[in-house]
């Protein structure tokens, strides 16, 4: 009888994606770039290369592939540092973890509601403060590798703790 082995596929085109399947994510975010050639993919580059000057230990990944998106450049090490998203008019930065992150610069200018998120929207034009933004993802890498995401119990949040919300059922008696 012949053995399964695991086959490993390259990653299907994607509609309203330009340019051919790509294996890893530091591939998809040169084909990204390329495929934009405009100052959009110019300040993705520009921003990926100060977040690998900040700290080249990240590990650049492709994350949330659709149908109807390529997926999103995203910026990790011990858990998600940021994304790097393009759209019409700006360039995102989003820190999963910004709003635990001290801003001194005040770089953060968008998703600024938020109780987690923080992101940095830049428009053409904008001046990036490198030093800041290296200041910036150092915390956020500091804070994941000090206080990462692992629950052995509970949910991704953290062990469940106090009372429930909900109120219990009433028992059923047997009747007598």
């Amino acid at each position: 009888m012949k053995k399964s082995v695991p086959v490993s596929h390259a990653t299907k085109p994607t509609p309203g994606f330009v340019g051919t399947p790509v294996e890893s994510g530091s591939a998809f975010i040169d084909e990204r770039i390329k495929q934009l050639g405009d100052w959009r993919g110019k300040m993705l580059a520009k921003v990926r290369a100060i977040i690998h000057a900040a700290d080249p230990e990240i590990v650049e990944e492709r994350k949330w592939v659709r149908a109807t998106s390529p997926g999103t450049p995203v910026f990790s090490h011990g858990g998600i540092v940021c994304t790097g998203e393009t759209y019409k008019d700006v360039v995102k930065m989003t820190f999963a973890k910004g709003a635990a992150l001290q801003d001194p610069s005040g770089l953060f200018n968008s998703s600024l509601e938020g109780n987690v998120r923080r992101a940095i929207d830049i428009h053409e034009g904008d001046k990036v403060d490198e030093a800041a933004l290296k200041d910036l993802i150092r915390a956020a890498v500091a804070l994941n590798l000090n206080h990462p995401n692992e629950s052995k119990t509970g949910t991704r949040r953290g062990p469940r703790t106090g009372k429930s919300k909900s109120k219990p059922k009433p028992r059923r008696t047997s009747p007598p």
